[in-house]
C-alpha cells in the first residue's frame, strides 16, 4: 500500500486526509487512480493560467493595511502612517515599503463587502459557510481542478499548503477534486523507494491491480473502479519527483533561502506553479486582532510585505506575470473605530484585497471606502464578483453549471459580474 499522508482530522463526509490519497487500499475510499480518472472525465477547457490564493485568517484590518485614513479622528486612524507608492495618488501602510516601490505591479480593491463569520468559505467558494452547510458549493481550486484541460499526471492541479478547510473543499464536485495537501509525513511518501525501480515498479503495479480486483468483487458501494491506465499515471506523479522537487527545501537556491526565510510558503507556492500546478492556496499569520491590533500587525505586516514583493517580482522576472493571478485577502475587515483593548473587531461592511498579475490592469486602487473606512463609498464590490474576475482570468465561465449530489445543475457563482476596472 502507498499512502500520501495528510493530517488526521476528519471531515463531514467521514473521510480524513489520511484516507484520501491511497493507492491499492482495501477500504472504501477512492484510490489515487480513481481521483485521476474522475478528474479527467471533465470536458471543460481553460487557458493555461494558474492562481495563487493567499488567505489571511481572522480578517486583517483594512484601515491599517491598504486603506489608511490619515484625516480621520485618532480613534479611527490608528497608529500607522500611509506612504506613497510608485503609482501617483495611491498610498498604503508604512509597513509595506517593498510593495510601495512596486505598486505598478499590484492593484488593491478597497470596497469589498463580506459577511460576519470566521470562515474562508465565502472568499474561496463565493458562498458563506451558512449557505454551504446545505448547498455544498465547491472551492475555487476545486473548480480549477474540474475544468482544467491538459491534465499533467506528474502534478496535482490543486494544492493547499495550509491543509484542508471549508474553503478548500470540493463540495458537490466530489473528493476527486480535493487539493493535494503535502503536510506531515506526506512529503516523504513522494519519494519512491529505491526498490521500486524498473521491473520492480511494474511488479508492484501488478500486485496492486490484483488487490483492487479483489476489492471490486467485495465492494458493494461501487467505489472501487479497479486498476487501469490512470493507476500508471498516479504512479507517474509520485515517481517523476516534480512535486517533491518543488517542495523540497534542499532544492532551494541559497539566494531564495535567504530571501524567503520565515515565509517559505510563498516560495513553495511559486515553485509549485512553475511545476504546473493550476491553483495553490496558502495562509500566513493570525489576523483576529480584537486586542493589541497594532502590536500584532507590526510583527506580521513586514512578513507579508516581503512575501508579496518577492513572489510578484519573481513571477515578473520569469515572464509569468500574465500567466499567474495572485490574490490576498481575509474573510472580513475590522472595525474602523479602535476598541478599549487597542484592537479592532469584525467589520464585514467593507474590506480590502490585493490582486496581481493574470493580465489584469495593475497600478490602481479600485473603489473607495468612506472617510472613516466604515462602508463602500464608490465602486461597491461583492466577494463573488472578485472571484468571478479570477475565473475570467483562468478562462472559466462562472455561469457554467455542474450537477450537484441531488442531480440539480448549479452555477459556479450566482453573482457573476466581474470587477470591470481590473479587466
Amino acid at each position: 500500500m502507498l499512502t500520501i499522508w495528510g493530517g488526521s482530522q476528519r471531515f463531514c463526509d467521514g473521510m480524513s486526509r489520511r484516507s484520501f490519497l491511497r493507492i491499492g487500499a482495501f477500504g472504501a475510499s477512492l484510490t489515487l487512480a480513481d481521483v485521476l480518472r474522475l478528474r479527467a472525465a471533465s470536458d471543460g477547457r481553460t487557458k493555461a493560467r494558474s492562481a495563487i490564493m493567499i488567505y489571511l485568517p481572522g480578517g486583517p484590518s483594512h484601515m491599517d493595511t491598504y486603506d489608511l485614513k490619515p484625516e480621520a479622528p485618532k480613534e479611527f486612524r490608528g497608529e500607522f502612517k500611509p506612504i506613497a507608492t510608485n503609482v501617483p495618488g495611491v498610498h498604503i501602510c508604512e509597513h509595506f515599503p517593498l510593495q510601495a516601490k512596486m505598486f505598478d505591479k499590484l492593484a488593491v480593491i478597497r470596497s469589498i463587502v463580506s459577511v460576519d463569520e470566521h470562515s474562508d468559505s465565502l472568499v474561496m467558494t463565493g458562498y458563506s459557510e451558512r449557505v454551504n452547510r446545505l448547498a455544498n458549493h465547491p472551492s475555487f481550486g476545486a473548480v480549477v481542478s474540474k475544468v482544467r484541460s491538459g491534465l499533467n499526471s506528474d502534478v496535482p492541479p490543486f494544492v493547499s499548503l495550509r491543509g484542508m478547510s471549508r474553503g478548500t473543499e470540493p463540495g458537490f464536485l466530489g473528493v476527486a477534486h480535493r487539493p493535494f495537501t503535502p503536510d506531515g509525513p506526506g512529503i516523504r511518501n513522494l519519494r519512491p523507494s529505491r526498490d521500486l525501480e524498473g521491473h520492480r515498479l511494474e511488479d508492484r503495479k501488478s500486485l496492486l491491480a490484483a488487490f483492487d480486483s479483489i476489492q471490486r468483487e467485495i465492494d458493494a458501494t461501487g467505489t472501487m473502479k479497479g486498476m487501469d491506465s490512470f493507476t500508471a499515471r498516479a504512479f507517474d506523479m509520485v515517481a517523476s519527483g516534480a512535486v517533491l522537487k518543488a517542495l523540497d527545501s534542499s532544492q532551494f537556491s541559497a539566494r531564495d533561502r535567504e530571501r524567503y526565510k520565515g515565509i517559505e510558503q510563498f516560495l513553495r507556492a511559486r515553485r509549485l506553479i512553475e511545476a504546473g500546478v493550476g491553483c495553490v492556496t496558502l495562509s500566513i499569520g493570525s489576523w483576529d486582532t480584537h486586542g493589541n491590533n497594532f502590536g500584532t500587525l507590526k510583527r506580521q505586516l513586514p512578513q507579508v510585505d516581503r512575501g508579496i514583493a518577492n513572489l510578484i517580482q519573481d513571477l515578473h522576472d520569469r515572464g509569468m506575470q500574465d500567466d499567474v493571478v495572485t490574490i490576498m485577502w481575509g474573510e472580513v475587515g475590522r472595525t474602523p473605530k479602535i476598541n478599549n483593548s487597542a484592537g479592532r473587531d469584525h467589520w464585514p461592511a467593507v474590506m480590502s484585497a490585493l490582486v496581481a498579475g493574470g493580465g489584469l490592469k495593475m497600478g490602481q486602487a479600485v473603489g473607495a471606502s468612506s472617510a472613516r473606512g466604515e462602508y463602500p463609498k464608490d465602486g461597491r464590490v461583492t466577494v463573488p464578483q472578485v472571484l468571478s474576475t479570477l475565473y475570467h482570468v483562468m478562462g472559466i465561465d462562472p455561469g457554467q453549471t455542474f450537477i450537484n449530489g441531488s442531480g440539480r445543475p448549479m452555477y459556479i457563482l450566482d453573482d457573476r459580474e466581474p470587477v470591470r476596472e481590473l479587466l
